[in-house]
């Protein structure tokens, strides 16, 4: 019976393991919107936003989420806790945290700004 129980939590490990990725994401933190588009271009104009920055911000009141845009891979992730990566809109950051696939959100432990 022991050995049951044992092979199950392997198990269950494992595919949690494969469902969270742990690791370092760099992109531009956007609004969902634009984020999906890959571009504020769109918002820009509609909004009246000077910068991406501006642009961000008002999706995000305007009920957007924020996101995190990967510009090499075009991967968009959800954040998790938006307090944290307010300050950054618009900007072009690295954040280490975990990433839940089965949530398809980013859980943001701490950000940098990128260069």
């Amino acid at each position: 019976m022991k050995r049951i129980s044992i092979v199950t939590l392997l198990a269950i490990t494992s595919v949690l393991n494969a469902q969270s990725k742990k690791g370092t994401f760099t992109g531009e933190i956007m609004d969902s919107q634009c984020a999906q588009m890959g571009s504020h271009d769109n918002m820009m104009k509609t909004e009246g936003a000077k910068d991406a920055k501006q642009c961000t911000l008002a999706c995000v009141k305007d009920g957007g989420s924020f996101a995190l845009l990967d510009t090499q891979t075009k991967k968009v992730y959800k954040i998790g806790d938006e307090k944290k990566v307010r300050e950054y809109a618009g900007e072009r950051v690295q954040i280490a945290g975990d990433y839940d696939q089965a949530a398809d959100v980013l859980h943001v432990k701490s950000i940098m700004r990128a260069h």
